[in-house]
């Protein structure tokens, strides 16, 4: 499994609670309810999970516009894959801020029940 960049964790960690902070109060209440998590994409793969190795980010689940979830498998998560994200921002801080941001936000318009035109419309992607 790859190695967890602590410093990588604290920014991600970080932009994700000022990001979260900044939305209009009804997005960030039901932002409560989906679980956001920054993972390293390479340790998803490893543990034998079929995702795509490009991705930024996954909203994974029910949407809020969607039935209640019937199991725990179906609750609200998004994940933002780090790693990738590093790599997509060519390794500099100030872009990986902007992406983790930009992803984070894409992600939670899937959650809010957006389809992918819906977010461009938003300038959410």
């Amino acid at each position: 499994m790859a190695s967890r960049d602590a410093s990588l964790d604290a920014v991600a960690d970080a932009v994700i609670r000022t990001t979260l902070h900044s939305l209009p109060e009804p997005v960030r209440v039901a932002a409560e309810s989906c679980v956001i998590e920054a993972v390293n994409l390479t340790d998803c793969l490893a543990a034998g999970e079929a995702l795509e190795d490009d991705l930024l980010g996954l909203f994974e689940g029910a949407a809020l516009t969607e039935a209640e979830p019937e199991s725990p498998l179906q609750l609200p998560r998004i994940r933002l894959f780090i790693d990738n994200l590093w790599e997509f921002a060519e390794r500099d801080t100030s872009r990986f801020r902007d992406e983790v941001r930009i992803t984070l936000l894409h992600e939670l318009g899937h959650y809010l029940g957006y389809n992918e035109d819906e977010i461009a419309h938003r300038g959410l992607e």
